[in-house]
């Protein structure tokens, strides 16, 4: 092909599918008996049949071995008396461990844009997670949240079927004809999209309906939006014309049971708007966040779309069955529905009909389902926030029609932008089908890692602590910014956030993980960044623009820390932050919500924000944003050398767990943390060099060259470096899985002079050899620690276990350095082992273990995967 992009050269030796000892994309689809693949579902993708059972059921991690006991004592006793005082006002921690989500092997691609909140639709059709209340998870099926088929001949029915392989309880929608058979449908997630295929047999019709949310790369409109769409493919396989009539019912609510039980005030109405008919359902179930739920299908010629406004979800349905079984349409007894009474429930159903003509397939009906919830607060309730949608919207809490209008009058040109996007990986034949599934698959997090996307207007410009900017209050200033196109010595916390750039892209955050609830965790975000800086770089650059400002924030409020149980501020002036708050608390204002350790003397913090904010810069070209945050990368580095006891220009650790493997102890100069500085210290000279600051840039050559032979003498042994220069011989030459992590940030910037390419190289042969093939046959990934002899590191409660991000992250430095085979292979452990054989499909945990234990179902980490697209691409810029 003469357009073929020169990164495909890379895989022209790469061997698909090396290590798949099961097939295990063949066993999620071999109970299905459908002999149709349905309307356009693509070849690749997460596909399994609607009968598919797992067969492996991995447990959430409880218990430590003996040997790490006595380590995690007074911690845990800590952890019990400080959820005791949490518990006392009615909040909980923001790791709960006690209340840690079992896995659910039913999940499928989640619903709505970015930052809007999301619902999670399973692959069995179920309307089963739900992300309306900002950071706030709940995990229900109402029952009545179905799709319905009719099917009719010579004006009368002959078939009506709920599309559930549900079996519900006797009493509740017992009318309806529920038991769809599961080996007659099959499900397809490539995220943003899903398609679910139904065949039904007896009536010789095929079903195809796909789902579609609007994310694409380098949209900040329409994938701010919070809808999907469901489009329907009929195919009539018979001699005569038949009706079909698609219906989507849903209740007013997430069916949360405590909700349900004091709620009140639920109405529902008609409307038409433009292209869009249908219901919209009010709910005031949270305080001061009333938020409408709006069903709706398309009319157009050809289509007769009718409505039931209202209908009891928990009695037996027949006001929707009935109807529908009678003539295939419904009907509302009146345009509004009364309020509903204390502990009432209410739902609605919508439904389109369309002539299918003998041996076609031009039937098709279109839904919507747009939420509208645009203004939140956050569990303090201090502030009022609108979402980024309302910019384009409005936010007068009328937005779901014109919003339907728009999803279903534009949903053709989302498809034709998604495609654009996803087809040159798609229909590359070097790549192995698992890698195009999770590629984009994993991008599910964008939307669903409780994510908020928000407006900032004039009377945004506050500090965290919401004083004016005439007044610094905790703010710490480090002078003012100098005129617009120079490079700044200065800048102060509210200069950073009265910068214009917010008013035009606002604030985004995204929680460490569904259950870690922590906005924004930078040392996380670390690894997933890549996918924000590669896909949506202006919402990467929002992340880095509020965290350079929570830099020069202070928080003086003094707190006990679980680990050693020391007392230290909240937030320490000039040092990166864990995060920005806790969705239970006030985000942005309160920073700084992790309470294990105290992250001030963290030694991977301040190094990660110099390699990402020069990365970013290297990606975008944006150098107003260079310019902005160069004094205050000069800061935190100021401030990490500090940690340079010796004098060499090389950082220690302190010998606590003092990074992102909080769990596992590094003493002295370390691979992980040492690799982080001295790549920073390169960045630090490229970003002076950009900036024509020569005296900056001699004077981190000069220790960046100090540091780097401190590091190879300390650490390199001629394979690999130690993992720390502690005298614990259980861990201190371990072969650490992420010890080249500085380097992949570094590769990623186009520089490769640092560290000996032979050095890197054979550093990742080891982790390769003992830390991937020596692990369960090189199928589950990298393993974080493992001893020189191939037994694993089992000094900690994190050294033994496989980190997903980490491994992604690790895949990507190894395309870097040309290793395709080993790298492919690396991270397909992940896949096989998270999305096929576990069943943890758009729910990848932050870790999991070869005893079929997992820790943080949904987490932040694994959008690294888009490090390995990006090292791919590399490539061509290289050969520019």
């Amino acid at each position: 092909m003469a357009d073929q992009p020169k990164w495909w050269d890379q895989l022209k030796n790469l061997t698909l599918e090396d290590n798949a000892d099961v097939d295990y994309d063949g066993q999620l689809m071999s109970s299905y008996r459908g002999k149709v693949l349905g309307h356009n579902v693509p070849e690749f993708g997460y596909k399994l049949a609607l009968s598919h059972k797992f067969t492996c059921h991995p447990t959430a991690w409880s218990y430590p071995p003996l040997s790490q006991v006595p380590s995690l004592v007074g911690l845990s006793v800590r952890y019990l008396m400080y959820y005791k005082q949490l518990r006392e006002k009615d909040k909980k921690p923001c790791m709960d461990f006690f209340n840690q989500n079992s896995l659910h092997q039913v999940y499928g691609v989640p619903l709505g844009g970015i930052g809007g909140g999301t619902i999670n639709r399973g692959w069995k059709g179920d309307f089963c997670k739900w992300q309306l209340k900002p950071g706030i998870y709940t995990f229900n099926n109402p029952l009545a949240d179905q799709f319905i088929v009719t099917v009719r001949r010579n004006n009368k029915t002959v078939y009506q079927q709920v599309l559930s392989v549900q079996s519900p309880p006797s009493n509740t929608l017992k009318t309806w004809n529920w038991r769809f058979c599961g080996d007659q449908a099959y499900y397809c997630g490539l995220y943003p999209r899903a398609w679910t295929v139904y065949h039904l047999r007896g009536q010789n019709i095929v079903l195809t309906c796909q789902q579609i949310s609007p994310v694409f790369p380098h949209d900040y409109k329409d994938t701010s939006l919070p809808t999907a769409v469901f489009a329907w493919h009929i195919q009539n396989n018979n001699s005569e014309t038949v009706e079909v009539s698609i219906t989507m019912s849903m209740e007013n609510g997430t069916g949360c049971r405590n909700l349900r039980k004091s709620g009140s005030g639920l109405w529902h109405e008609n409307f038409t708007c433009g292209v869009a008919k249908g219901v919209t359902m009010h709910n005031n179930s949270y305080p001061d966040m009333p938020y409408t739920m709006n069903v709706t299908a398309s009319q157009r010629e050809g289509v007769n779309v009718t409505q039931c406004n209202s209908f009891n979800p928990t009695g037996d349905g027949n006001e929707v069955w009935g109807p529908l079984l009678q003539n295939g349409t419904l009907y509302s007894k009146a345009e509004k529905s009364r309020p509903t009474d204390r502990g009432e429930v209410t739902a609605c159903a919508v439904s389109a009909s369309c002539h299918v003509t003998a041996n076609s397939s031009n039937g098709q009906v279109e839904f919507c389902l747009a939420w509208d919830m645009p203004e939140i607060y956050f569990g303090d309730h201090q502030r009022q926030y609108k979402r980024r949608y309302t910019r384009y919207f409005g936010s007068s809490g009328d937005a779901g029609p014109p919003i339907a209008d728009y999803a279903l009058s534009n949903y053709h040109e989302w498809e034709q932008k998604i495609e654009q996007w996803q087809q040159p990986i798609l229909s590359n034949s070097r790549l192995p089908a698992w890698y195009k599934s999770a590629l984009f698959n994993e991008l599910y997090y964008v939307t669903d890692g409780g994510t908020v996307w928000l407006e900032v207007g004039d009377e945004d410009g506050k500090t965290p602590n919401g004083h004016d900017v005439s007044s610094n209050g905790n703010s710490h200033s480090n002078g003012t910014v100098t005129h617009k196109n120079a490079v700044t010595s200065h800048i102060s916390e509210d200069d950073i956030h009265k910068l214009d750039f917010f008013k035009e892209y606002g604030k985004f955050a995204y929680l460490e993980g569904q259950e870690y609830k922590m906005y924004n965790t930078y040392d996380v975000h670390f690894y997933a960044s890549i996918a924000l800086a590669h896909l949506w770089p202006k919402l990467e650059l929002s992340v880095q623009y509020d965290i350079a400002a929570s830099i020069l924030h202070a928080n003086p409020t003094r707190r006990k820390y679980l680990m050693d149980g020391d007392w230290a501020p909240a937030k320490t002036a000039n040092v990166v932050p864990h995060d920005i708050g806790c969705p239970d608390d006030e985000p942005w204002m309160e920073v700084n919500t992790y309470f294990v350790h105290d992250t001030a003397d963290w030694r991977d913090l301040n190094p990660k924000f110099v390699l990402q904010a020069f990365r970013d810069f290297y990606l975008t070209k944006d150098r107003a944003f260079l310019q902005t945050v160069w004094p205050i990368c000069k800061i935190v580095m100021r401030q990490s050398l500090k940690h340079d006891k010796d004098g060499d220009g090389l950082i220690e650790n302190s010998g606590g767990a003092d990074q992102t493997f909080d769990g596992w102890c590094v003493t002295g100069p370390s691979a992980y943390c040492g690799g982080l500085w001295i790549a920073a210290l390169r960045c630090m000279i490229a970003a002076a060099v950009e900036l024509d600051l020569v005296d900056e840039a001699e004077k981190y050559s000069d220790l960046l060259k100090r540091a780097t032979e401190s590091y190879q003498k300390h650490l390199w042994n001629g394979k690999y470096f130690n993992y720390d220069c502690s005298s614990n011989q259980r861990h201190s030459t371990s072969v650490m899985a992420d010890q080249c992590a500085g380097q992949w940030i570094l590769f990623s910037s186009g520089i490769d002079d640092v560290l000996p390419d032979e050095q890197v190289k054979s550093a990742l042969t080891t982790v390769f050899k003992l830390n991937v093939k020596s692990y369960d046959n090189g199928t589950r990934g990298a393993v974080n620690g493992m001893r020189p002899n191939g037994r694993v590191d089992e000094s900690s409660v994190q050294s033994n276990e496989v980190w997903t991000g980490v491994t992604y992250a690790l895949a990507a430095t190894m395309i870097h350095k040309g290793m395709i085979q080993e790298a492919f292979q690396t991270a397909s452990g992940i896949y096989r082992t998270c999305w096929q054989r576990y069943g943890m499909s758009y729910q990848t945990p932050e870790a999991f273990k070869r005893s079929n234990t997992f820790r943080s179902l949904a987490y932040m980490r694994p959008l690294s995967i888009w490090g390995m697209q990006h090292a791919l691409e590399c490539q061509d810029s290289k050969n520019e």
